[in-house]
């Protein structure tokens, strides 16, 4: 049993980051483990959370990987924890386009049979909150909407006001928190910046919200609404479910051979997968680490702006999301680097690169040369590319056979021309039908981010590659 509530608003921009973030930090200051949870495919958020919490921040994502894996991979995260707080996504019924709740925080909410608060931005309305909040609880009976923290409000007398107008809809108001000292937490192209690149600040902005929670908040009232939810049935995730066996079967939780040595797979040990880190690549699933290192893989992350050499005994390479497009001097000045990966590349062993990572692979990006493996250039652009997809492999690659179906997310402010190679990763239904990104000797490289526990075969796909 993992008492657990979900963080909603009707609309983003309405506090949730700052609600979530903060009860996660207040609740574990308090000594309670925390299991911090996010749903869609947003990458920023739970690095502050994992900040609050001192554990993974995990995505629930119902379209990448499909309703039937939300709660076998909350049970997962949530091993061991006394409460779990999900934050939701856009508004509370917000979901796939065109396609009713899905993956809205509705729909989680109700796969994980967990009770909402909602998060209202008061700072424009007194007594029409309470119709706001009507609406909101009426709408779907089969979402449970067990209070509301009022966010933003300006003096002692419009919280009373407000409380006023609330106290008969039935919903309880679980907190207020001001207008006045709000918690700085800088932004730009494509939303918050990662804790990764704000160590420091991030550290002290987490404590701010901590304590603007604990002040506002009534903290008992919400844990008893979260420890309200039922018991959660059903299976949960394994990331080890169907991988092979390998000779060294009990280092499966990361360790490395007898010998304590990497590279290859010959004598048993375990093929070293390099994956890119640090502020420039910062977007990642604690999932796929967990299936690589499941697969049979010693996982070492790396920096690109710092490392000028890969992780001894390298035999794949992965570079997931982030942004190189910030840091193009530093990235484009680090040559070693930039070698590596391109010999690597050239010699045949398994690379999976991840918009950030496809543009790290271009001739150039933004005029700053980058590890030229691709045939094309990159650069920023004015125009926002965002969007779940549905996709299909259209070549054979380290990641997906021919024909593999998958469903992905693209969120990019940059554009590479050509924006597909001779043989293309990824042949995209929707919106519009396209071919997508790049496919070469063992260069899987493209725009779409993917959630491989929708798929475990790619994982153990890619480390096979590794030993071949």
């Amino acid at each position: 049993m993992v008492a657990r509530l979900v963080v909603a608003a009707p609309s983003s921009g309405s506090g949730k980051t700052t609600v979530a973030t903060g009860l996660m930090a207040a609740f574990s200051a308090a000594g309670l483990a925390v299991s911090p949870h996010k749903v869609g495919p947003d990458y920023i958020d739970p690095g502050y959370h994992a900040l609050a919490t001192g554990r993974p921040g995990r995505n629930l994502d119902a379209f990448m990987c499909g309703p039937q894996m939300v709660a076998p991979l909350f049970n997962h995260g949530a091993r061991g924890a006394d409460l779990a707080v999900v934050e939701g996504v856009m508004g509370l019924y917000d979901g796939v386009s065109g396609q009713g709740e899905l993956a809205s925080t509705a729909h989680v909410s109700k796969l994980l049979r967990a009770p909402v608060v909602l998060v209202v931005d008061a700072s424009s309305q007194s007594r029409s909150v309470a119709a706001l909040v009507h609406g909101f609880a009426s709408w779907d009976p089969e979402v449970r909407l067990g209070g509301v923290i009022l966010n933003k409000v300006g003096s002692a007398r419009h919280e009373e006001l407000l409380r006023d107008a609330l106290g008969e809809s039935g919903v309880p108001v679980l907190g207020a928190l001001g207008r006045v000292g709000q918690v700085r937490t800088p932004s730009r192209h494509l939303g918050l910046v990662p804790v990764v690149e704000r160590q420091t600040e991030a550290v002290e902005s987490v404590a701010a919200l901590a304590s603007r929670v604990r002040e506002g908040c009534d903290l008992d009232a919400l844990l008893a609404l979260a420890r309200s939810a039922p018991e959660m049935t059903g299976e949960t995730w394994d990331p080890g479910a169907g991988a092979p066996r390998t000779p060294d079967e009990p280092l499966r939780d990361g360790g490395r051979g007898p010998d304590g040595g990497r590279g290859g797979t010959d004598g048993g040990r375990r093929p070293v997968v390099a994956v890119a880190g640090g502020a420039a690549f910062s977007f990642s699933y604690t999932e796929h680490t967990e299936l690589l290192t499941a697969a049979g893989a010693d996982v070492v992350v790396f920096d690109p702006l710092h490392d000028e050499e890969l992780p001894p005994g390298t035999a794949g390479l992965i570079i997931g999301g982030g942004f190189p497009e910030v840091y193009a001097p530093e990235l484009s000045a680090n040559e070693p680097l930039r070698k590596a990966v391109a010999d690597l590349a050239l010699s045949g062993a398994p690379v999976a690169a991840e918009c950030a990572g496809l543009l790290y692979l271009t001739r150039d990006l933004d005029g700053k040369p980058m590890c030229g493996v691709l045939d094309a250039s990159a650069r920023m652009s004015e125009r926002l590319t965002l969007g779940y997809r549905d996709a299909v492999a259209v070549s054979d690659s380290p990641l997906a056979a021919t024909g593999t179906r998958m469903r992905g997310h693209e969120f990019h402010r940059t554009v590479v021309e050509p924006g597909a190679g001779a043989a293309p990763a990824w042949g995209m239904h929707s919106p519009e039908r396209r071919v997508e990104g790049f496919v070469q000797q063992g260069v899987h490289a493209s725009y779409l981010h993917t959630h491989w526990a929708a798929e475990p075969g790619i994982a153990r796909r890619f480390v096979e590659r590794c030993g071949g």
